[in-house]
């Protein structure tokens, strides 16, 4: 991954696991392969799980411990009220972010020709 790909990702990842979560419930593994099915390969477990720490600590989702066959309990995060209303504050922002970037390279792209 480039470096601008891995400093672009610090700034969105917290929307994007926020959106993965808003489909169903999910431990910190489960999060990871969900985002490399995505096409995030090179995204570090390790990233995942300090995030979801903090989310949880912003009181975004609620979390359940289960049992697991192998080792400890797994927390199981699920999106809360204000984890809903976080996300939908991201989508807003990503669409906005989008739009006006989408534009900015149209006009320099047409200013080439």
């Amino acid at each position: 991954m480039s470096k601008q790909m891995t400093e672009m990702l610090k700034g969105i990842l917290e929307g994007i696991v926020l959106a993965v979560l808003a489909t169903r419930p999910a431990y910190g593994y489960d999060v990871t392969a969900r985002l490399r099915e995505q096409g995030f390969t090179d995204l570090v477990e390790g990233t995942v799980y300090a995030l979801l720490i903090r989310i949880e600590q912003r009181g975004f989702v609620d979390v359940e411990k289960v049992p697991s066959e192998k080792g400890p309990p797994r927390k199981v995060y699920t999106l809360n009220a204000l984890g809903r209303e976080q996300l939908d504050e991201f989508w807003r922002t990503w669409s906005f972010l989008s739009e006006h970037i989408g534009q900015l390279r149209t006009e320099l792209t047409e200013g080439d020709n």
